[in-house]
């Protein structure tokens, strides 16, 4: 079960999670299962498959906005990357980025 004590053990900065939610607990691992659960991981997949640089910084822009602001630390800082290469539209292989975000995101579904 994610809890507060987990995702500190997984990187998380959990108390600026907690200060941005008021300090409510149980509001603030709901947002993260939100986040964790967020559709926009399988639209940023399915953009870059489909090569559309564009759509894929849009996608992973807004994830890193949601994801920052729950201070899922370790998936924020994998979407960072992903979301720098895309910004720059550089012609490279996204797909080890692309895993990087995944393997981040799966240990913390994982723990759900």
């Amino acid at each position: 079960m994610l809890n507060i004590t987990k995702m500190n053990e997984l990187g998380c900065n959990t108390a600026e999670g907690l200060k941005r939610c008021l300090n409510q607990e149980t509001f603030y691992l709901n947002l993260v299962q939100m986040g964790l659960k967020d559709e926009n991981f399988a639209k940023l997949e399915e953009a870059i498959k489909n090569n559309d640089l564009d759509k894929s910084f849009e996608i992973a822009h807004g994830l890193k906005g949601s994801i920052g602001n729950l201070a899922i630390t370790p998936l924020y800082n994998a979407i960072c990357e992903i979301t720098e290469e895309l910004r720059a539209k550089k012609a490279i292989d996204y797909s080890p980025l692309l895993e990087k975000v995944k393997e981040n995101r799966d240990k913390f579904l994982a723990e759900l």
